[in-house]
C-alpha cells in the first residue's frame, strides 16, 4: 500500500492551477454554491438565526475542515482523478469505491443542481423584463417550475454554460474564470448588504443573524448544523479530491483549507445580511424556509426603492455562485472519464453534458408534467436529492474518514500535511488525524443515520 509521504509529481501533460491563490478561489468556488445562497439563510431562519450559526461554525471546526483537509491532501498525493486516488493509494483494495461514490455522487447532484439553478438563471431574465411582482411572487415560482419546456431549456443553458468552462481545461478554464465570478460575487454581495441594512427596521435582522438565543437551539438543529456542515464545503461528492489533484506541492493544504472554510462562512454570512434585514424591515416570516430565494426575496426587494436593480443584482450574485459549485461537480466525472478512458476532454465533457442532460429529465419534470410519478413516495427530483444528500455522501465522508483515520499511518498524514516539514503545522495536522480517526466518523454516520430517518435527537 502506498502511503502519502511526499506528493507525486503531476503527471506530464496533466493541467494544474497555476498559482496558489488560484487554487484558494477555485477551492472557494466549489465550497460556495446555492447552499450559501439559499440554503443557509433558509436553515438559520428556521432554527433560530443566530444560536443556529453558531451552531455551524463549531461542525464546521469540528467535522467539515478535517475532512476538507483530508480529501485535499490525498487528491495532491495521487495527481488523479477520484477514483484512480484510491487505486493508486491501496491498489486491489476497495477503497477506490470511496471515489466512485463521489463521481456517481457528482453527476446525481446536478441532475436537480442544474434545474435549480435554471430557476435562478431565469429570475435574472425576469426581474430585467418586469415580471417580479410583489403580489404575485408565489404564482411566479409555480409557474417557472411547472413549464416543462421552460424548465428544461432553463437548465440546458446552466449546463451548457457550466460545460463551455470545463472544456477549456484546468488553468485557462476553471482557473481563469473562477477567479474572476468570485470577486464579482463578493462584490454584488457587499452592495446588497449595504442595501439591506440600510433599511428602516434593519436592526431586527441582524440581531436575528448575529444575537445568539440558546434557547432556540433543538436537537434537530444540532443534527440540521451538522449536516449542513458538511454538505455546503462539497465533501464527499469528489470535488476536493478532485482539486487538490491539481495543487502545486508548495501549497499549504492546511492554510487552504482553513481559508476556504472562513470565506465560505462569510459568504454565507453576508448573504444573511442581505437578506434577514430586507426581510425583517418589511415584515416578512424569516422561516419562509426554501421558499425564501424564490417567493420571499423578490417581495421583499421589489417592496425597495430601485427595487428592480437590487433583485437583478441579488438573483446575478447567486447564478455566479450555482455555476462555480457546478463547474467543480462537472469536473469529477469529466476528469474521471479524461484520465481513465483516455479520452480528450471534449469528449469527455461531451459524455458528461449528455448524461447529465438525460437523467436529469425526469428531475426536472418531476415538478410539471411527472409530478404524479413517484418512487418510494417521492419525485424524482426529491428521490435524486435524498439518494445524494442522505446517502451517498455521508458514506463518502465515513469512507474518507475511516482510510485517513485507521488505514494511513499518522507520521505519514503529517508529513504530508506540513509538506515534508517545510510548513510549521505538525499539531494542527495531527489534531485533524485525531479528528478524522475518532469524531467525524461518529459524525457522519449521526448525519447519515438521520437522513435515513433512523436517529433523531
Amino acid at each position: 500500500m502506498s502511503q502519502p509521504n511526499s506528493p507525486s509529481q503531476q503527471p506530464a501533460g496533466r493541467d494544474s492551477f497555476v498559482t496558489s491563490l488560484g487554487a484558494v478561489v477555485v477551492t472557494l468556488g466549489s465550497a460556495v454554491g446555492l447552499g450559501n445562497i439559499w440554503k443557509f439563510p433558509a436553515l438559520a431562519g428556521e432554527n433560530g438565526g443566530a444560536a443556529f450559526v453558531l451552531l455551524y461554525l463549531l461542525c464546521v471546526a469540528g467535522v467539515g475542515l478535517p475532512v476538507l483537509i483530508a480529501e485535499l491532501l490525498l487528491g495532491r498525493h495521487s495527481r488523479a482523478n477520484a477514483v484512480t486516488t484510491f487505486r493508486k493509494l491501496s491498489p486491489g483494495k476497495p477503497w477506490f469505491l470511496i471515489g466512485v461514490s463521489g463521481v456517481l455522487a457528482a453527476v446525481i447532484i446536478m441532475t436537480f443542481y442544474t434545474d435549480v439553478a435554471g430557476w435562478v438563471y431565469s429570475y435574472i431574465f425576469k426581474s430585467l423584463t418586469g415580471q417580479l411582482s410583489v403580489e404575485h411572487t408565489e404564482a411566479i415560482f409555480e409557474q417557472t417550475i411547472s413549464s416543462p419546456v421552460s424548465s428544461l431549456l432553463w437548465q440546458w443553458l446552466a449546463l451548457g454554460t457550466t460545460a463551455a468552462v470545463v472544456i477549456m481545461g484546468v488553468s485557462k478554464g476553471i482557473e481563469r474564470v473562477i477567479k474572476r465570478l468570485m470577486p464579482a460575487l463578493l462584490l454584488l454581495l457587499i452592495i446588497c448588504d449595504i442595501r439591506a441594512i440600510s433599511l428602516p427596521g434593519a436592526k431586527a435582522g441582524l440581531e436575528f443573524l448575529f444575537q445568539p438565543d440558546l434557547s432556540k437551539l433543538s436537537g434537530a438543529a444540532i443534527l440540521t448544523a451538522l449536516g449542513l456542515a458538511f454538505f455546503k464545503l462539497s465533501l464527499g461528492m469528489g470535488t476536493m479530491l478532485t482539486y487538490g489533484s491539481y495543487m502545486s506541492d508548495s501549497q499549504s493544504i492546511p492554510a487552504t483549507a482553513t481559508r476556504v472554510v472562513l470565506a465560505d462562512t462569510l459568504v454565507s454570512l453576508m448573504a444573511g445580511m442581505a437578506i434577514f434585514p430586507a426581510v425583517f424591515a418589511f415584515g416578512y416570516e424569516p422561516t419562509a424556509g426554501t421558499g425564501l430565494l424564490f417567493m420571499t426575496i423578490p417581495a421583499v426587494f421589489a417592496s425597495m426603492p430601485f427595487g428592480g436593480l437590487f433583485t437583478f443584482l441579488f438573483f446575478v450574485l447567486t447564478a455566479i455562485a450555482a455555476t462555480g459549485a457546478m463547474i467543480s461537480l462537472m469536473e469529477v466525472p469529466v476528469a474521471f472519464i479524461h484520465e481513465t478512458l483516455g479520452w480528450s476532454r471534449r469528449k469527455a465533457v461531451a459524455l458528461t453534458v449528455v448524461v447529465m442532460a438525460l437523467l436529469g429529465l425526469p428531475a426536472t419534470l418531476s415538478t410539471s408534467v411527472w409530478s404524479s410519478y413517484t418512487v418510494f413516495g417521492m419525485t424524482f427530483f426529491d428521490l435524486f436529492d435524498f439518494f445524494s444528500s442522505n446517502i451517498l455522501l455521508p458514506l463518502g465522508g465515513i469512507g474518507i474518514a475511516l482510510y485517513v483515520g485507521w488505514v494511513l499511518r499518522r507520521d505519514k498524514f503529517v508529513q504530508s500535511g506540513s509538506n515534508q516539514g517545510g510548513l510549521n503545522n505538525q499539531r494542527l495536522v495531527a489534531t485533524c488525524h485525531s479528528l478524522l480517526r475518532f469524531v467525524t466518523p461518529v459524525a457522519v454516520t449521526i448525519i447519515l443515520l438521520n437522513g435515513l430517518g433512523l436517529f433523531t435527537l
